[in-house]
């Protein structure tokens, strides 16, 4: 396992490396919505961690996520496809959920597409559950899933 060298918050010199990376890697297939103009508004966010992980020459990886008085709603989570399945998604994923905690937040809620086997099986190992089925959630040209985890009544 190859765990990046850092996990720190991103800054706008980020905004266009994340927003492409969502393009290329989530937003296959449909439009693209997390712009730059997107990406740097949930930069902003005060409510919002946008993560990124970092090797010693580039970003590898990041996260968003979404906290409120009790739950928090990942946004998004991606790595670079020469990068997957070397620890990274674990350790950005492990960062978002320990800063939930830290906020007394024990509910994290995220969607996947139904077809995205991957991402389903990359969470259901991490202690989620699917617990809802989502006709046309993205944008009326794919189903979706929607995966839950209890932070207070699971291990990290």
């Amino acid at each position: 396992m190859i765990i990046p060298s850092s996990i720190v918050l991103a800054t706008a010199a980020d905004v266009k490396t994340i927003a492409a990376m969502s393009r290329d890697t989530i937003e296959q297939g449909l439009p693209w919505r997390y712009t730059p103009a997107r990406v740097a508004k949930l930069l902003n966010e005060a409510e919002v961690n946008l993560i990124v992980a970092r090797d010693a020459t580039e970003l590898i990886g990041f996260g968003a996520m979404r906290y409120a008085d009790e739950e928090a709603h990942l946004h998004l989570l991606a790595v670079a496809p020469a990068r997957r399945r070397s620890g990274v998604g674990a350790a950005l994923l492990r960062w978002l959920e320990e800063s939930a905690l830290t906020a007394g937040i024990g509910i994290v809620s995220l969607e996947a597409r139904v077809d995205n086997q991957a991402a389903r099986a990359f969470y259901v190992a991490r202690g989620y559950s699917e617990v809802a089925f989502l006709r046309g959630y993205y944008l009326g040209r794919a189903d979706g899933v929607r995966l839950s985890k209890d932070l207070f009544g699971s291990a990290s």
